[in-house]
Formats: C-alpha cells, structure tokens, sequence
C-alpha cells in the first residue's frame, strides 16, 4: 500500500482529528485514513441521489408552516 505524507497541517485540524479518532476509539492514523477514503468515495451525483431518497421516504410525513409556531412562541 501507498504512504502519504502530509506537511502543514493546522494545528487546530490535528486536535479536531485526534479527538475525532478518540471519540470513536480509533488511532489518528486509522482516523486520518478512514477520512480521506471516505473523501476519495464522495460523488456528488451519488450524494444528490441519497438526499432524494431520503426526500421520498419522508414525503408521507406531513409538513407544515412553522411561521405561526414562531410567532406564537415569539409573543409568549
């Protein structure tokens, strides 16, 4: 398999990685590459498909303006 090498990171990028990796009890390494694997996976195409079915499985549920449910709590 490939290495990759990576200079410059930010540091605030490497602590968001390393509790990332700890929250889900992984090291930063297997982490970084579950990552980038799932970064090298993405197609928009395939995304926008996934959203509009999720839309389709919802579209039962009913849906209703929330600007008078503001408003009430607003006034409240």
């Amino acid at each position: 398999m490939a290495q990759l090498l990576v200079r410059d990171l930010d540091d605030e990028v490497v602590e968001t990685l390393k509790a990332r990796a700890r929250e889900n009890r992984r090291s930063l390494q297997a982490e970084v590459k579950l990552v980038l694997e799932e970064a090298a996976r993405f197609d928009r195409a395939t995304s926008i498909e996934r959203i509009e079915e999720v839309r389709r499985k919802l579209a039962h549920l009913a849906t209703t303006d929330s600007t008078e449910l503001v408003r009430e709590i607003r006034d409240r």
